[in-house]
């Protein structure tokens, strides 16, 4: 099947994404980029794939006033979602595809996305871009989520989709979000976007906690693309995609609150 709908983040998505996905899983994540790039000191930043902006806000508060930040994503809706949500400082919000910046050549001292790259229909071309705009010396700070089963609630979640949908099982998340962690085949794309010195790697572990089952099987099933491909499978049939989704992670990690691992690679590319 097609999966144009892997990068729509449309209709009431970029509400559901922030108030539950955001929390749930991207917050950890992007106070850790934030103190990576806040340690660069740079005097320009560049986001691609900004979302609702949980970098965004991140950076806002740990980069001096002095440090302009510059905030793009491809969906208008998640950009106007970001503003809305507001940051510590002023932030210059674009609506921008990280295929085609519009941006001049050497622009910026740092450039950050957070769980974007995967969505980039050619990665190689997205990473020239963004060695473009960066300045010499400058670093392409990005990071992807790693494998689906280092990221439990993802994994419950396909696999209880799996069961409702035995003839054509939703897999967004297995294929998407989690589709790109393979280091060399990182690394390679890299080295085809222009980027010829060696990435380092880290592998991040946090937990993911929620006050009830329902908060995770929410974000998933109605906060991501995810919804676009259960909604093509049945629809009308999203809740009853949700409470199956939340009774699944309720057997695995109990009825109450609930504490999953999630697992991601941070990648530092420096342009020469």
């Amino acid at each position: 099947m097609s999966t144009g709908g892997d990068k729509v983040f449309a209709g009431s998505i970029p509400q559901l994404y922030d108030e539950y996905f955001v929390p749930l899983i991207f917050e950890p994540y992007a106070e850790d980029l934030a103190a990576r790039v806040a340690a660069r000191m740079p005097s320009k930043v560049l986001e691609v794939a900004a979302g609702t902006g949980a970098v965004t806000r991140a950076m806002a508060k740990r980069l001096p006033a002095s440090t302009s930040i510059v905030a793009t994503d491809l969906n208008a809706p998640m950009i106007e979602r970001a503003q809305a949500n507001g940051t510590a400082r002023p932030v210059e919000w674009r609506t921008a595809d990280a295929m085609s910046l519009p941006f001049g050549d050497a622009t910026f001292d740092a450039v950050v996305c957070q769980f974007g790259v995967m969505f980039f229909p050619d990665r190689a071309r997205a990473f020239a871009e963004t060695r473009r705009v960066l300045k010499p010396g400058g670093a392409f700070l990005f990071n992807v989520w790693d494998r689906i089963e280092d990221n439990e609630f993802a994994d419950v979640v396909t696999k209880a989709l799996a069961e409702l949908y035995p003839g054509d099982p939703p897999l967004f998340m297995a294929r998407t979000p989690h589709g790109y962690h393979d280091r060399q085949r990182i690394l390679a794309d890299l080295s085809a976007g222009g980027f010829k010195q060696r990435a380092a790697f880290e592998t991040v572990t946090h937990r993911s906690r929620a006050e009830s089952p329902r908060h995770p099987a929410i974000a998933y099933c109605q906060g991501s693309p995810l919804r676009n491909e259960i909604e093509a499978r049945d629809p009308g049939g999203l809740v009853r995609a949700t409470d199956h989704a939340e009774r699944a992670i309720a057997r695995r990690f109990g009825p109450g609150a609930v504490d999953g691992r999630i697992q991601a690679h941070v990648i530092t590319a420096l342009r020469d």
